[in-house]
């Protein structure tokens, strides 16, 4: 097996240009970011080296891959963030240069150092660069002494967590816990008082050092009704450096975001034109050089504050690449390389919308809590760029849609990055999500009603998934206006999400689709039956169709192009379509408007699932109809005197015993999933009268943890 050096002496040249370029690089990562670097690498005719533990043995990275290494169990801390067994591999496949993705050694500088001391390049900042601006406390103290505002809080390393509880006092609450080499959500709690500060620390604290290797805390101020924007920058090592607008990033679920837009629908170029200015001048002043992000905090008054700075490739940026046409992984790649950014801050444009929204094996009807299990069914929406034809007639590839020339299209786009597959297993051991869903448009109404039908059409069985809950957020008025914070979540879905209720002219058009599509299965269950009785059972035109607890008459008057469906109102709708009994998908047209829905089988009729909503759709005959009136309704078991697992997790810790008298709210279980962990609370005053489950143990969802007099 050849090493780093005889790599480096073997490079080739790259494209038309003369320009030599890594031969091959190790993607330091897993899942979709590992997918995607593997795409533009490919691009570039560079070879791809992945890694592997345990649990990814058949992961879709490995198989994309041209070489692939294993490097141990399936916890991250033995496998992804051993430095050195990544150096192993690297020196096992000769590669050149390494990318890390996001995550786990992406902001390391002992592993950026590790590299450098073995002379394989790091497709990332300098060291420095990364000590600076990675650890969240020095990035704080930098920006202050450049001048640039910075949100109230305390800098300094916090021992326990009564010092925690002092130091929140006095800064006021609420207030942030924030770990400091964190990133993505983990390791961060907002505290509103005394007693939330002291289990946040602790709980931040273990997250910290769980998932980083680092359990340093600093507390900051909350601002309360803020906005969360940030800016692209990309800077080369020859002193160039250059701001890609911005990035929306106000959606977000306990500091992790759930949904990202470019541009923000807040901004003027103005203020764009300071903020960008301000995260280049940052950037320089640590000799910045890769891709980058400034994160700021933005009240109501568009004053702006830096929250810190992310020394590496974000996992929301397909929607900065498909509004300027940049492929930021290809630029890194040429950065790491020593070339000169070919790009001038003239020639970045900002065309048209895009929208991320991020797919989570997260169940949105128990509280977004982590699921685990089999992708019996994973079929995304079909990708397609928005941009030229090629010379063949067909779409340019969905990679190549950030270099499609957005000022031509004349369609949306969708792009879907993911590290899945059908089939595949969603593992406890890693974050929660699954897939990337982008749309463009040329204008935000087109990207938001492309992500309306995208998720619509995107099929995800066997596993908990928030896709009800995005599509939720895209009919949202308070979303549709863009005027969003990052209490959106909290404050619009205060008690969880329980589903979405269709308004009436939306349940109309999914009854008249629902009762076209039982048409088509009644005629196929006549045929059958003929085919056995010697002659052809008919099919009425008289049907009662049920959901949302409302029901409908009508009418349904086929012909060869569709069917017109007559309510008793007298309103009528047309109906079209290919659906065929079986199918899981239904592509519907009603009165000339698309309608996607996803169709399961149930006893008398569908279960559909379209725009959040998921229904159990019944079609009787009239007088099926008026006898299902007549039935009781089945009552559910009552779990009230036991506290039930949410999720499947370890239990870490106990926080009550057999015996104990327990008050509303007070922590009952700590269970971790998923890299995070959850405090479960008591719902009311009660006694424990059994322990179920002890610490240490794992658990499947609904499994009993203990049980209450």
């Amino acid at each position: 097996m050849r090493g780093p050096g005889d790599g480096a002496r073997n490079r080739r040249k790259y494209s038309d240009k003369g320009m030599e370029m890594f031969d091959k690089i190790l993607i330091a990562n897993r899942g979709e970011i590992a997918c995607r670097v593997i795409k533009s690498a490919r691009k570039m005719g560079i070879r791809t080296v992945a890694v592997y533990s345990d649990a990814d043995r058949n992961a879709l990275h490995v198989a994309m891959a041209d070489e692939a290494v294993h490097i141990g169990p399936a916890q991250a801390n033995q496998s992804y963030i051993v430095i050195d067994k990544i150096m192993d591999a690297i020196r096992q496949t000769g590669a050149q240069a390494v990318h890390p993705g996001y995550g786990f050694l992406s902001e390391n500088p002992k592993f950026a150092e590790a590299l450098d001391a073995a002379g394989v390049a790091f497709i990332g900042p300098p060291k420095g660069a990364i000590e600076a601006m990675g650890d969240k406390i020095t990035s704080k103290k930098l920006a202050s002494e450049a001048g640039v505002s910075t949100v109230p809080g305390y800098m300094g390393l916090i021992e326990d967590a009564e010092e925690a509880v002092k130091i929140s006092a006095e800064i006021g609450y609420p207030v942030m816990i924030k770990a400091s080499a964190g990133g993505g959500g983990k390791g961060m709690r907002i505290a509103w008082d005394d007693e939330e500060a002291r289990e946040g620390f602790q709980s931040s604290k273990n997250e910290a050092a769980s998932s980083f290797g680092d359990d340093r805390i600093f507390i900051e101020k909350f601002v309360t009704q803020p906005r969360h924007i940030e800016i692209q920058v990309l800077a080369d090592k020859h002193g160039n450096c250059i701001y890609l607008g911005e990035r929306e990033c106000s959606i977000q679920r306990r500091n992790q975001k759930v949904i990202e837009e470019a541009p923000s629908p807040f901004l003027d170029p103005e203020t764009r034109k300071k903020m960008g200015e301000q995260a280049v001048a940052l950037a320089k002043a640590v000799d910045y050089a890769s891709a980058g992000t400034v994160e700021f905090i933005m009240d109501g008054d568009k004053n702006f504050y830096f929250l810190e700075m992310n020394t590496r490739l974000q996992v929301e940026h397909p929607v900065t690449e498909l509004i300027t046409g940049i492929d930021l992984v290809e630029q890194m790649i040429r950065v790491a390389d020593g070339e000169t950014l070919s790009i001038a801050q003239d020639d970045v444009k900002l065309n048209g919308w895009a929208i991320e929204s991020r797919l989570y094996a997260e169940d949105p009807y128990r509280n977004f809590l982590p699921s685990i299990g089999r992708l019996t069914r994973y079929r995304p929406p079909s990708e397609h760029a928005a941009g030229p034809l090629e010379d063949n007639g067909k779409w340019v590839d969905v990679a190549d849609a950030a270099e499609a020339a957005p000022e031509q299209n004349t369609t949306t786009a969708v792009r879907n990055d993911t590290g899945v597959f059908e089939g595949g297993e969603i593992s406890m051991y890693y974050d929660p999500m699954i897939a990337k869903l982008c749309t463009w448009g040329p204008t935000r109404a087109d990207a938001l009603e492309g992500m309306r039908n995208a998720l619509d059409a995107f099929e995800v069985e066997g596993i908990g998934h928030n896709l009800p809950f995005l599509s939720a957020v895209m009919d949202h008025p308070r979303f549709t206006s863009g005027e969003i914070t990052t209490g959106f979540i909290a404050e619009e879905y205060p008690d969880g999400f329980a589903g979405v209720e269709l308004p009436e002219d939306a349940l109309r058009r999914v009854a008249a689709a629902c009762a076209a599509m039982n048409r088509v299965a009644e005629i196929r269950r006549a045929r059958i039956s003929g085919t056995l009785d010697n002659h052809e059972r008919k099919v009425g035109d008289q049907w009662n169709v049920a959901l949302q607890g409302q029901d409908f008459d009508m009418t349904v008057e086929a012909d060869r192009e569709g069917a017109t469906i007559r309510f008793a109102d007298g309103k009528t709708h047309r109906v079209s379509g290919d659906w065929t009994p079986g199918d899981q998908l239904a592509r519907m047209n009603v009165d000339g408007a698309p309608l996607v829905l996803k169709v399961g089988k149930i006893s008398g009729g569908f279960r559909i699932r379209s725009r959040g909503a998921d229904l159990r759709v019944h079609v009787r005959t009239p007088r099926q109809a008026e006898l299902a009136r007549l039935m009781p309704e089945k009552e559910a078991p009552d779990t009230s005197k036991m506290l039930l697992c949410p999720m499947p997790g370890l239990v870490v810790k106990l926080h009550v015993g057999e015996g104990d008298e327990v008050q509303e709210g007070q922590a009952l279980a700590t269970v971790e999933a998923m890299k995070m962990e959850n405090i479960l609370r008591a719902e009311r005053k009660a006694k424990v009268s059994k322990i179920n489950a002890g610490e240490g143990d794992s658990l499947a969802v609904d499994d009993v943890i203990m049980e209450f007099e």
